[in-house]
């Protein structure tokens, strides 16, 4: 199983105390990369948004940055809201990446869980859907031909333009992000594309179809087996409960603020704590209760890849670099061991 990280540049400023800027912020992220890189993580994530609360409104740039600066870790997007970009134009960044990287790069493409980048491009809402259909198959296109003829409802044709520069890779790894919908994943998997789902509420079971739903689809299609990732949140301490007071005040101003938006209640520390749980959606605890937690979904999912957010929230810059620190050298290396041992008792 390949273990990283992703983020979406969080800057709350209630956590910060009003003073962390977005330049600092942005040093933080690129060092927190450099660290996942140096301790043998496998991936780093950064996430499209265009909010004041969050830093990273284009991440091929930031990824960009970040290649120049590591050397095996992937990069990936978490994700791109494909609907409101242009297909094209993500292309090439990530093309440009991938060279930067030496074959490092990634796209996650989604429909975002925000909508402001709809009204911002120019784009309607009731094309919601249809927007990131036709989108998505223009990009694998893209990735098919470097010159390109293709028409569809939403966007300009192509008449046989060469899209450039070409990427190191063949295919450029583009993976769908879903968060719920059985449609999305049906999609996912009829394309043979890796999908990831995003758990940041709920018990883990209930969404166990949905992997169902996108290898049955990738089967009927003819694909061989597709990729399958679990996203969610976490944080990691030396104990349980200094990783429950570190996280708790910032993930609660974080949530809070997103619900008032969205018409959910304030979060209790009895709510959180249960997120926190085995069977809750959160991977906040000691290295030992975040491994048990790991292999307690893979035993649901058999999931290839596992992302977790740990910056909900300003977290201080420390203790994410700590928690890094112990997801990389305790976690992983347990995780990995655990799972090919169990490989290897498989085929004994």
């Amino acid at each position: 199983m390949e273990i990283g990280l992703y983020t979406f540049g969080e800057l709350t400023p209630e956590t910060a105390g009003g003073r962390m800027t977005a330049e600092q912020r942005m040093r933080d992220l690129l060092e927190e990369i450099e660290l996942a890189d140096r301790i043998g993580l496998d991936v780093f994530g950064v996430g499209e948004h265009h909010r004041p609360d969050f830093i990273v409104s284009a991440p091929a740039v930031v990824l960009a940055a970040a290649a120049a600066r590591t050397k095996r870790i992937r990069l990936t997007s978490a994700v791109n809201v494909i609907s409101s970009d242009d297909p094209v134009r993500v292309f090439e960044q990530f093309a440009t990446v991938d060279l930067i990287s030496g074959g490092r790069a990634e796209i996650m493409a989604g429909r975002g869980s925000f909508i402001e980048s709809f009204p911002l491009f120019g784009y309607d809402l009731k094309d919601y859907d249809a927007l990131f259909d036709e989108k998505l198959r223009l990009l694998l296109k893209l990735r098919e031909e470097t010159n390109v003829t293709w028409s569809g409802k939403l966007r300009a044709p192509l008449t046989g333009q060469g899209v450039y520069p070409r990427p190191l890779q063949d295919p450029l790894p583009v993976w769908i992000a879903v968060g719920g919908n059985p449609p999305s994943a049906e999609r996912a998997g009829e394309l043979g594309l890796p999908m990831a789902i995003a758990i940041i509420g709920g018990m883990p079971e209930r969404f166990a179809p949905l992997a169902d739903i996108h290898r049955a689809a990738a089967e009927a299609a003819g694909h061989p087996r597709p990729a399958l990732s679990i996203n969610s949140h976490g944080y990691i301490a030396e104990s349980s409960e200094q990783a429950a007071d570190d996280a708790f005040g910032p993930f609660k101003l974080m949530m809070d603020r997103i619900g008032r938006e969205r018409g959910w209640g304030p979060m209790s520390r009895r709510d959180f704590d249960a997120l926190r749980t085995l069977r809750g959606a959160n991977f906040i605890g000691s290295p030992d209760e975040i491994v048990e937690k790991i292999l307690f979904q893979h035993q649901i999912f058999q999931h290839d890849r596992f992302l977790m957010m740990m910056t909900i929230g300003s977290l201080p810059h420390d203790k994410v670099m700590r928690s890094i620190e112990l997801y990389g050298t305790k976690v992983a290396p347990a995780v990995r061991q655990a799972l090919a041992s169990e490989k290897a008792a498989a085929s004994a």
